[in-house]
């Protein structure tokens, strides 16, 4: 069977099965906020930094989703724009592709730019553990501009009205890397205020602005295009935080948040 094997288990989550397990149990305790969210951001370090933050923006989502998430991630390694049509291992066990759909996206299939990225890997035991019966559409971007986000985006919604299938998008990004906390929450939030109103020209510019390092700023923008056709009307920021709240360090920080779009 073809798959793409972990890449970062054991290194960004654990790869010990049951002990996963009861890291995302503890993850997800206690979140039932009272949203549908038809898109999220959710981040993309390790767990210790960024887990809680994940899990907060999966947990916008119903549990009993089935359908078809579209997972975009940027790609670090300068790849272009590729899917992947094989499912994905994680230690609690694969996670189906749904062929039909990256068939529709009609986005070139490249598995080995896939192999190493890790943007995408980390959202996987999140939808394993969560949405036990969904399956996945993996997109790597690369060229981050908005007019390849505007165009993945309908990709994206020219593959959901072809297979009518049951979609939920999810932009893996962070935020700043490596600047002072104090300026990581002030140029972090000032972006994210844009996407309230899912003004994506706004967040580019605020972004340009400030010079925020937000490594997934095109899979967000993707995501909330495709989610205002479909519908949603805003942003809503669920969590905040930075690996500054983890080890203290202050000096150098990463952002993570939790956007629902709805």
């Amino acid at each position: 069977m073809d798959m793409r094997p972990c890449s970062v288990a054991g290194m960004f989550y654990p790869a010990e099965p049951r002990h996963l397990e009861q890291l995302l149990e503890t993850f997800f305790r206690n979140r039932a906020p009272d949203i549908d969210a038809r898109g999220i951001v959710s981040p993309h370090a390790g767990y210790v930094y960024s887990g809680e933050t994940g899990a907060c923006a999966f947990s916008t989502i119903p549990p009993d989703f089935d359908g078809t998430f579209v997972v975009i991630g940027p790609s670090h390694r300068g790849y272009m724009t590729c899917a992947s049509a094989v499912a994905w291992e994680t230690p609690l066990g694969i996670v189906d592709v749904d062929n039909e759909f990256v068939d529709a996206l009609d986005i070139e299939i490249d598995e080995v730019s896939h192999r190493s990225e890790h943007s995408i890997e980390v959202q996987m035991p999140f939808i394993k553990y969560r949405f036990p019966r969904a399956r996945v559409a993996p997109v790597l971007m690369g060229e981050q501009s908005y007019e390849a986000a505007m165009s993945l985006a309908e990709q994206v919604l020219r593959a959901i009205r072809h297979t009518g299938r049951n979609v939920r998008i999810v932009a893996s990004s962070d935020f700043s890397h490596y600047v002072p906390d104090q300026i990581a929450r002030r140029q972090d939030l000032y972006a994210i205020d844009a996407l309230k109103t899912l003004d994506t020209p706004e967040f580019y510019r605020r972004l340009q602005e400030t010079g925020a390092t937000a490594c997934g700023y095109g899979p967000i923008a993707a995501m909330c295009i495709a989610c205002r056709s479909l519908g949603a009307e805003r942003g809503e920021l669920l969590r905040y935080t930075t690996s500054g709240d983890v080890t203290e360090d202050f000096d150098q920080v990463v952002g993570y948040a939790a956007i629902a779009v709805v």
